[in-house]
């Protein structure tokens, strides 16, 4: 009888799509911590700063002058992401969608690609029956769709793994 509890509470929490609240600050704070130690290792010193919006938890490292800027590329940030969100997986039990930030870059990486959908839309404009764009991370298509549909296009995610991208038409 108790594996049938224990199953029906499993599955019930599998049926859960988006964390709540708590949760969300639990994978902050192991977030945090993960990334605090791997700060240490590396000798960079860095603000951690934890928010929890949009059913995520965001964690953004700064404060941390040009030492920090050398991990504040696009692929080092996705990098460290991606052994974060592990690294609190194996905390949880759960996937974690939690967003890392360092010094920045994702505020540039956000403008870059607002100057990528105008640089497609402009070509649109001139003729072109749909622009695609070079391969991007979940987040960062999320960023482009929401782009695209706030100006009346059309977007579609296209391909596999480190080369699905986006295609950008006419609504």
């Amino acid at each position: 009888m108790r594996a049938t509890v224990s199953t029906e509470r499993a599955d019930e929490k599998l049926s859960h799509d988006e964390p709540d609240l708590e949760e969300l600050e639990v994978d902050g704070d192991l977030a945090a911590d993960y990334i605090e130690g791997l700060l240490d290792i590396a000798d960079l010193d860095g603000d951690l700063d934890i928010d929890v919006a949009n059913g995520r938890a965001y964690v953004s490292v700064n404060g941390g002058g040009e030492d920090l800027d050398r991990i504040a590329g696009p692929d080092v940030v996705q990098a460290l992401q991606d052994l974060t969100r592990l690294a609190v997986q194996a905390k949880t039990g759960r996937f974690s969608r939690l967003i890392v930030d360092v010094a920045g870059s994702r505020d540039s990486r956000a403008a870059e690609l607002k100057g990528m959908v105008d640089a497609a839309i402009a070509q649109i404009a001139a003729g072109r029956d749909r622009v695609e764009l070079e391969p991007m991370s979940s987040y960062e298509r999320k960023l482009v769709h929401d782009e695209v549909a706030d100006r009346g296009y059309h977007s579609q995610s296209r391909g596999e793994g480190r080369d699905r991208r986006l295609v950008i038409s006419r609504a």
